[in-house]
């Protein structure tokens, strides 16, 4: 199984390692198209203010970012299951995963990164900010930059396996399983359900849409989920006690199920 996650906006404040060295993260094939990202990042970051936070989408109370940014080839790293803070990796919580639990989550899960491309939860990385959805001066539109980029590798990585694709928006723009990838991926929406004058109603979740998925990941590590297919994972899921639904859809596009839940507040 190979589980894609996003990124989170919310990052740790420092590493407390040694310094990046792009050399030792995992998918090796992407080195040089991180090296292009990070070189224009920094020199971005590292000139004019207002420029920077106006492509980064900065704040003016956020050029501490900026700052961070600059010095991003000289800070200390931590691995990258630390530096993401935010609410899908809360809910997931990997620091008290079981030990097998923990192994399992680095050997399948990739985190989609608009500087990485994509990185392994053990990889050692500095915080940064770096959005997909901005326009670096050299790579252009990061969207577009891994898309092909990214296209080789993912397909490659993701061999045979089921692939659980949790990514956001954008990030999922940037690698598409086509063909028999296509068929062994299931994207996940989450749903919340609940009674209105009556009637059962449901509608789509943003916020606790990345807890529910957090906790989803969770239980199928914790419970040592390893399908051989995509039909496989979605009844690893059932079995979990998840209300799964899915509709037919072309057979040439990744399999989209639903999730359906009750209650949006954590467990």
């Amino acid at each position: 199984m190979l589980i894609l996650l996003p990124p989170s906006e919310g990052k740790a404040d420092a590493g407390a390692g040694r310094r990046l060295d792009l050399s030792r993260l995992s998918l090796p094939e992407l080195t040089a198209a991180r090296e292009r990202v990070l070189d224009a990042l920094v020199d971005l970051s590292s000139g004019d203010d207002d420029t920077a936070r106006t492509v980064l989408g900065l704040g003016e109370g956020q050029r501490a970012e900026l700052r961070r940014n600059a010095r991003l080839t000289r800070a200390a790293c931590a691995p990258a299951g630390r530096i993401y803070t935010g609410v899908l990796y809360t809910a997931l919580d990997l620091g008290t995963l079981p030990a097998p639990a923990a192994r399992l989550a680095n050997r399948t899960v990739l985190v989609s990164s608009g500087l990485w491309g994509a990185v392994r939860l053990t990889d050692r990385i500095p915080p940064y900010r770096c959005p997909i959805g901005v326009r670096l001066p050299g790579p252009g539109a990061l969207s577009a930059y891994w898309r092909r980029e990214l296209a080789e590798t993912m397909t490659a990585t993701a061999g045979e396996r089921p692939v659980l694709d949790l990514r956001s928006g954008a990030y999922a723009a940037t690698w598409t399983p086509r063909g028999e990838s296509a068929g062994r991926t299931v994207t996940v929406r989450v749903l919340h359900e609940r009674i209105v004058d009556g009637a059962v109603v449901r509608t789509v979740v943003s916020h606790f849409n990345k807890a529910t998925k957090g906790r989803l990941v969770r239980d199928l590590l914790t419970a040592g989920a390893r399908p051989d297919t995509a039909d496989d994972l979605v009844t690893a899921l059932r079995d979990l006690k998840y209300t799964v639904l899915e509709s037919p859809g072309a057979t040439d596009r990744p399999r989209q199920v639903d999730v359906v839940v009750t209650d949006l507040q954590p467990s």
